[in-house]
């Protein structure tokens, strides 16, 4: 078996079908793994949702999928929770006889994934520097449990928001929900002691006390090898041992990059 790791695919299915061409991708025995942002922004959201969805189905154990903000926001829409925003490409994706299929789907996917062989973990956005690999998957399971309630329409009203913007363990409730939901798919910047900054989504801080999550040589995640998505303006490069980067802004105009975690190769198709 061969596990490959994709980029956001952000409704870009035909980049993913090359890449996947490209290296003989078999779901009978491969896998493909998901960083999250499947869907929004690009020209095909229902194409490939119902693509990921008909793998899974047919090979369940070819396709691991993480979520990521835009796949949030979409169930969040779906449900009626809040409205689409400028830039959404999700009307054929609302308009489709099959929408509440794909959104239960869509609701049993992980915010973190591990392998069972614990060399891999897969995350959209990263994960703080002041949490382990075991708080995280955690964390996730307390947001991942409310996706799968009854209280899902609840959590949309108060998922929205950048505060607040430090971890303290006797956070609680909405507050709480949130900053673990920013923290696994909106985080970029933040400082050692796991302070977010979400309105920067450059490759640079100019605050010295902000840096990529990844960067800090003390994070408690700095012998667990990490895949995450969601940060274009890196294009590829995290610069850290053990942390790969692999949103490299397809759905922008650059590429979409699949890499194998066997050999470390990645490949690349460039995107229109």
């Amino acid at each position: 078996m061969t596990r490959y790791a994709i980029g956001d695919l952000q409704g870009c299915l035909e980049p993913l079908q090359c890449l996947l061409n490209e290296v003989d991708f078999k779901p009978e025995q491969d896998q493909l793994w998901c960083v999250g942002d499947l869907i929004n922004r690009g020209p095909q959201s229902l194409a490939t949702l119902r693509y990921l969805k008909a793998l899974s189905d047919q090979h369940p154990n070819s396709l691991r999928v993480v979520l990521g903000n835009h796949d949030l926001h979409f169930i969040a829409v779906a449900l009626g929770a809040v409205s689409t925003k400028r830039g959404d490409t999700l009307e054929q994706l609302l308009a489709a006889d099959d929408l509440s299929e794909l959104v239960a789907w869509l609701r049993q996917q992980p915010l973190i994934y591990s392998d069972p062989s614990t060399d891999y973990s897969m995350v959209h956005a990263g994960i703080p520097p002041i949490w382990t690999l075991e708080g995280a998957h955690r964390y996730a399971r307390e947001v991942e449990k409310v996706l799968q309630s009854d209280d899902i329409e609840q959590f949309f009203a108060h998922m929205y928001g950048n505060t607040p913007n430090s971890w303290h363990d006797q956070l609680s409730g909405w507050e709480r929900l949130r900053l673990i939901t920013n923290y696994l798919t909106r985080m970029r910047f933040c400082s050692e002691q796991g302070r977010l900054d979400l309105l920067n989504k450059k490759g640079h801080h100019d605050d010295p006390e902000m840096a990529a999550w990844f960067s800090f040589e003390q994070r408690r995640t700095r012998n667990d090898q990490i895949l995450f998505g969601h940060w274009a303006a890196l294009e590829g490069k995290a610069d850290s041992d053990n942390v790969f980067a692999l949103d490299t802004g397809c759905v922008w105009g650059g590429a979409m990059t699949l890499f194998n975690l066997e050999d470390q190769s990645r490949h690349q198709c460039q995107c229109n």
